[in-house]
């Protein structure tokens, strides 16, 4: 098709090597370079030529209407990526990680989408398949000798290796829950009393006016919700309603969003005012929000640039802990909103809060991922548990292969068309 679009100095487009570029010229549109690739060593796994002129809007739109009057036609969305999953080329969470690479905003979603797809997942999932195929291997075998009542495994090889395969896929399911953090934005929900200086803490964070300040209690009704990154690491801040007691409908509902968001953050960052709230009171009233098993708290005490001349309230020497919150690893960081004082501490420790959590080798970042390994690991739980109870081999080799298809969805060892489109209709288009 290209051979009769544009001409080369020398030969043309279908002779010419792999690997190369070639000078070319539209008749009568523009000079062009040509990047030609052949089957199978491109991104498809089929020849392929890509075709560089220049950025002008009339220049594209008229070789694109040359090519589509020579009988080719716009990719479909992820076209090109499906065609590479399906020539081989990468497996489907390899395909996947592709989308997620282009729509990286900071480096620790970009780290997660490079190391699958470079094949850092999938090598995962085959050790735990490896796993899978020879349980079943050894399984099948007794199934063809039943008659003998030969037992190619004893029982507690096979009850090693389901241990190992089960605890395998549990540890990267539970990886979901911080790999989708780290994709989406690491949720952190300022939450406190009414004036407390939360809105004015957003703004100071984002280094931009976004929410609403003002000296009247309740200004914040609904939950604001904004992202900015810190030391490469995406954070979803989330100024809330102030907490109290409120006879305004709103202001109740905007109160219980509060809740809810608090209830979900990884983060919870305490703001009390130290010119009018009890350190202590505020610090407990908080703390009953927050549950500690999978959340991590920061009590701020904010306004101190205020509270600095008097001396029986300062930042360093008035902030001290009940001992059941220094136990949990709760911590106080003095700060002033308004002026920006104790905020680059505060940056220090939400990075180092979740820094260790993100440069983690290997998290599941995709809910798709993540059900088919929690399926994996209930059918797994299934056979473990028909095995310590004695159950026929048959039985035990079906929900076998239940898991290994299930296993099988995430990188399309087993996939359907249906599945195919949903993953490749999010793609930009042609990529």
């Amino acid at each position: 098709m290209l051979d009769g679009l544009i001409h080369l100095r020398k030969g043309t487009v279908s002779s010419a090597p792999g690997f190369c570029l070639r000078f070319g010229v539209l008749p009568g549109l523009d000079e062009v370079l040509v990047s030609i690739f052949h089957a199978p060593a491109s991104y498809t796994g089929e020849d392929m030529a890509e075709v560089s002129c220049h950025a002008s809007g009339f220049i594209v739109a008229e070789f694109l209407r040359r090519l589509s009057d020579a009988g080719a036609r716009i990719a479909e969305p992820g076209e090109f990526t499906r065609r590479a999953f399906l020539n081989g080329k990468i497996d489907l969470a390899q395909a996947e990680a592709v989308a997620d690479l282009i729509s990286s905003s900071s480096s620790a979603q970009h780290r997660l989408a490079f190391n699958q797809l470079r094949g850092g997942f999938s090598s995962e999932l085959a050790k735990i398949r490896e796993q899978l195929l020879e349980l079943t291997t050894l399984m099948e075998l007794e199934l063809d000798f039943s008659e003998e009542e030969v037992e190619f495994a004893d029982r507690s090889k096979l009850q090693e290796l389901l241990d190992s395969a089960f605890s395998h896929c549990t540890r990267l399911a539970d990886s979901f829950k911080v790999g989708n953090a780290l994709r989406n934005g690491i949720p952190v929900a300022i939450i406190g009393a009414p004036n407390s200086g939360k809105s004015t803490l957003l703004n100071a964070l984002l280094n931009d006016d976004r929410a609403i300040v003002s000296e009247i209690p309740g200004t914040t009704r609904d939950t604001v919700e904004e992202t900015c990154v810190l030391g490469g690491i995406l954070f979803r801040f989330i100024d809330t309603a102030g907490i109290r007691q409120a006879s305004d409908k709103i202001e109740r509902l905007g109160i219980e969003r509060t809740l809810q968001k608090a209830s979900r953050a990884e983060v919870v960052l305490g703001v009390f005012d130290v010119t009018g709230e009890s350190f202590e009171s505020a610090a407990q009233e908080i703390a009953r929000l927050v549950d500690f098993e999978s959340q991590k708290l920061i009590i701020l005490a904010n306004k101190v640039d205020i509270s600095e001349a008097n001396k029986n309230v300062n930042s360093s020497n008035n902030f001290v802990l009940p001992g059941d919150l220094q136990r949990v690893g709760v911590s106080v960081i003095p700060i002033s909103a308004k002026e920006g004082l104790g905020l680059d501490h505060l940056k220090d420790s939400l990075i180092s809060s979740v820094g260790q959590l993100s440069s983690a080798d290997t998290l599941v970042t995709n809910e798709r991922h993540a059900a088919a390994l929690r399926a994996t690991a209930a059918s797994l739980a299934t056979v473990r548990s028909g095995l310590s109870s004695g159950l026929p081999t048959d039985l035990l080799a079906e929900d076998l292969r239940s898991a290994l298809s299930t296993l099988g969805t995430i990188t399309g060892h087993i996939t359907s068309d249906e599945i195919l489109g949903e993953i490749f209709g999010r793609f930009c288009i042609g990529k």
